[in-house]
């Protein structure tokens, strides 16, 4: 079976995304801010779900067309393929988001989808009312600029979510954007990597599974795994690529925090997600971290002083650690953090400036390629 997907992420990272598509070897159709469309079949819907590192979910794309009234919603959601993948018994409930379009009721937006669909497959099934005790088939709509794209999601719970993680701290990071920042740092097998504020070691974590090539979904499962139309001995062989398909890295991690408790986190989440033998966990000021004689690279995600500390106290924390990391010269530093000042409290200006999202709060991701103290 033929059909577009659509994999979605956070905004910032479709480029990253973009090119995870093309290594799978599948065409993209298109991209827009927080998704990549690109055409595949059931081994893609698989693959997808088990390999793209930067993915919040993937969808199967029904359809999309323009809509200026209820109406065109309707008759548009009707005209689908739905039976081409729900059963007569199946369920399918509906939610959906509408950015910059007449349609704005989300409520009354669901209510007309479901209702769409219902119609749809009455001809098939010669029912009217459908008892949905069947597989769950989660539709959703996307309505930006009075254009409905319908979809159904084959990954279930968000891809960002591994497994590996089962407790967080206080300000978790989202795992998609902790790999998209380590992968912007570069990773290399002969410089260390350390995040000295490293929480619950996501940042960490990530960038030793992309250098090992571990995929991300290889121990979690997916909505799909119970559509019929896609063979078990596909998720088999999927897993098994991704098994195949690991290697072993003299990749050198270091992650260290001043807080016990987040010590503890990284070295049980390190180990939930197999990567512990690279990474080396530690009690430390990031205000003190050295390694004399090596090359490195400083990953880390400060206290934002929003939902850690206080605004006062991240601005304070962010002068002591620029006099300290820019000492490391000539160790690169990245730092995400959603201050928007904080080159100034640091003490010098960005090589390259990243605008990010951490869920739905923005970020910048500072850049010191040349970490010196001028």
């Amino acid at each position: 079976m033929k059909f577009q997907l659509v994999a979605t992420c956070l905004f910032g990272l479709e480029h990253l995304l973009g090119e995870e598509i093309d290594a799978l070897g599948y065409e993209r159709v298109s991209t827009i801010d927080g998704r990549v469309t690109f055409a595949g079949d059931e081994e893609a819907v698989v693959l997808s779900n088990i390999f793209l590192r930067y993915a919040e979910r993937v969808f199967i794309k029904l359809g999309d067309f323009p809509v200026h009234s209820f109406e065109d919603l309707f008759e548009g959601t009707r005209a689908l393929p739905w039976s081409d993948f729900i059963g007569k018994n199946d369920a399918f409930p509906v939610k959906g988001h509408s950015i910059k379009s007449q349609l704005t009721s989300i409520p009354d937006c669901q209510s007309i989808v479901k209702k769409a669909v219902c119609r749809s497959l009455e001809p098939k099934y010669g029912i009217t009312v459908f008892p949905e005790i069947g597989v769950k088939y989660q539709i959703e709509f996307f309505i930006l600029n009075d254009v409905a794209t319908l979809m159904i999601d084959t990954s279930g719970v968000p891809l960002h979510k591994r497994g590996y993680r089962r407790e967080a701290n206080d300000a978790p990071i989202r795992e998609t954007l902790a790999a998209a920042i380590a992968a912007t740092s570069r990773p290399r097998e002969n410089v260390l990597f350390w995040d000295p504020m490293c929480g619950s070691g996501t940042i960490a974590i990530e960038a030793a599974m992309q250098m090992a090539h571990i995929a991300p979904g290889k121990k979690r499962h997916f909505a799909a795994e119970t559509f019929p139309f896609i063979k078990k001995s596909l998720w088999d062989d999927g897993r098994e690529e991704a098994k195949a398909g690991e290697i072993e890295t003299a990749f050198d991690v270091y992650a260290s925090d001043i807080d016990d408790e987040a010590v503890a986190l990284t070295i049980q989440n390190a180990k939930n997600a197999g990567v512990n033998r690279y990474i080396r966990v530690m009690k430390q000021d990031a205000r003190k971290i050295s390694a004399p004689g090596r090359r490195g690279t400083i990953v880390t995600n400060p206290p934002y002083g929003e939902r850690l500390g206080t605004v006062r106290e991240a601005e304070a924390l962010y002068r002591e650690i620029g006099e300290h990391f820019r000492s490391l010269s000539p160790w690169q530093v990245y730092v995400i953090t959603s201050h928007k000042e904080f080159e100034k409290f640091y003490g010098k200006r960005a090589d390259k400036i990243q605008r990010l999202y951490n869920g739905m709060i923005p970020c910048y991701l500072y850049q010191y390629f040349k970490n010196d103290k001028k």
